[in-house]
């Protein structure tokens, strides 16, 4: 028991995690998911399994043609904009759907930026930020508002497969678009081509 608490410590608090390949085998009935998807504000305090975590990443964002290396996720132009992070308390991950694993990008706990109203107790969440620099014609001293439009866009298509894919596994979760915008923008280095968009705690539901 020791040695398998050592061994998950030291994964906690790697600077790349390794995600299991997506499940091949998950029943994930498209129409079962719409009708279970709802917003859940109460979780158990405790990190979903390595397992999980990989599917619910895949499905947001991740690789499902290869020799394409399109996406599950459709972008404008297929920009390929949305950059998904996951936040823990021991820091903060980004997501390369190129390799599927997680590479820590900062050691600050954002956490308690992110629960600014109706705090739901998860300890991993999904933060979903567009990144306006991969659009063609992107000027950083023009006129964006297309392109932010079209973020948003994007955005929300990445929520809603978080969502169906969390009701298919019986994970809770909730988009979320309130938090301290500026704060977690400074932390993590941004510049003004990226914007944050939502946010989507993830967890187990409260028994």
């Amino acid at each position: 028991l020791l040695l398998v608490v050592s061994i998950l410590s030291i994964n906690l608090m790697a600077q790349t995690i390794e995600l299991p390949k997506p499940s091949a085998t998950r029943n994930c009935d498209i129409v079962k998911a719409l009708s279970e998807r709802k917003s859940t504000r109460e979780m158990v305090a405790e990190h979903v399994s390595l397992q999980d975590l990989s599917d619910i990443l895949w499905a947001a964002n991740g690789i499902n043609r290869e020799n394409e290396g399109k996406l599950t996720s459709p972008t404008a132009r297929n920009s390929q904009d949305i950059e998904v992070y996951l936040c823990r308390p021991q820091g903060v991950y980004l997501y390369n759907n190129q390799k599927h694993i997680l590479e820590m990008v900062s050691d600050v706990d954002l956490l308690n930026l992110l629960e600014i109203s109706r705090a739901t107790g998860a300890k991993d969440m999904l933060l979903i930020v567009a990144d306006m620099a991969k659009y063609n014609g992107y000027d950083p001293k023009g006129d964006n508002k297309h392109f932010y439009e079209m973020g948003a866009v994007d955005a929300g298509i990445v929520s809603q497969n978080i969502s169906l894919m969390c009701a298919a596994a019986n994970i809770a979760t909730v988009p979320r678009a309130m938090m301290v915008h500026k704060d977690i923008q400074k932390i993590l280095e941004f510049g003004a081509n990226k914007v944050i968009w939502l946010n989507h705690p993830i967890g187990y539901f409260v028994k």
